[in-house]
């Protein structure tokens, strides 16, 4: 397939620039010759438009896309009778919520709590429809005027009843790193409660400036998730509420069985962290008792070092 570049016509579209870049499309704003409004034209690059895996995401992020009518999705525009392989979307000023990060640091909770809010009552009609989105990261989630935002990029979304995509170069782990939930680490396919932990995250980093599991790369990253949990909201921001840091413990719980059910709940408490019990919190912050293998072990270590300061001892008496 030949290139395409800004300037160029793709049917009805004339390309007017390159917005968007990644390892397998491309993303441009363009123009819609028969409407003369803009549209967002998402072209896939010679390589991966042969590729038949990539074609089977492709096609299914835009279908899912046809499928929603959501003021907080993207809408994915009906395109007939096309020359080659792309997804028309509706244009949409703004930023990406990584940009906005990227420029701020963090956000204030009077700021973040209602963009978290706005995904939830997103994801609610995403996972109402069968769909998981699977990738929810800051890089994903587009913010316009008055924080009004818009969820894009279903590329490795899940759709009950649609087969897993876990061969050839999908075979990886699907997600990025530093989102991804602990049971999609493990290989699973993962429901609305791995969208709800990659929400948490986003959150977690919105209000401290910094996500909740670091590592020296990817593995790390998802390896420390599986083992331990992440250090609780207010030890980032001392300024943050109680309640708040309890909701966001729950919703980045190891298990998906501890976690809300769906975002539906979650935002209910975010609503509401006036109202959220503390028990769980307090006693999930305790320290976790020593395994007795660990304590017997300890033990036996010590005995040659108090077998030589005996000994020690004895010498000095004579």
């Amino acid at each position: 397939m030949t290139p395409i570049y800004p300037g160029d016509q793709l049917d009805h579209y004339r390309l007017e620039e390159l917005t968007a870049r990644s390892g397998m499309a491309s993303i441009f704003r363009a123009t819609d010759r028969r409407t003369g409004l803009p549209v967002a034209v998402k072209v896939p690059h010679p390589e991966a438009e042969c590729d038949p895996v990539f074609y089977e995401r492709f096609q299914r992020e835009a279908q899912i896309g046809r499928e929603m009518d959501h003021p907080g999705v993207m809408k994915v525009l009906a395109s007939e009778n096309q020359a080659r392989v792309y997804i028309v979307m509706e244009w949409v000023e703004g930023s990406l919520l990584r940009e906005i990060l990227a420029a701020e640091g963090s956000l204030p909770p009077e700021r973040a709590l209602p963009v978290a809010i706005a995904i939830c009552d997103a994801l609610d009609h995403v996972h109402s429809r069968g769909v998981v989105h699977r990738d929810l990261k800051p890089e994903n989630i587009m913010v316009g005027a008055g924080d009004r935002i818009k969820l894009i990029d279903f590329g490795i979304a899940g759709k009950a009843g649609a087969r897993r995509l876990t061969f050839g170069k999908l075979s990886h782990v699907m997600g990025t790193a530093e989102y991804i939930s602990p049971e999609q680490v493990k290989g699973k396919r993962g429901d609305a409660r791995s969208d709800v932990y990659a929400l948490a995250v986003m959150l977690y980093e919105m209000l401290t400036g910094k996500t909740p599991f670091r590592g020296a790369n990817p593995l790390a990253v998802m390896n420390a998730r599986l083992h331990s949990d992440p250090a609780p909201l207010r030890e980032a921001n001392p300024s943050l509420s109680p309640q708040l840091e309890e909701i966001l413990a729950r919703a980045l719980e190891r298990d998906p069985r501890n976690r809300y059910a769906g975002v539906r709940e979650f935002a209910c408490d975010l609503q509401n962290p006036s109202q959220v019990p503390m028990p769980a919190r307090a006693q999930r912050l305790q320290p976790e008792p020593l395994p007795k293998r660990l304590l017997l072990y300890s033990a036996l270590a010590a005995i040659p070092a108090t077998i030589f300061f005996l000994l020690l001892l004895a010498a000095r008496s004579q």
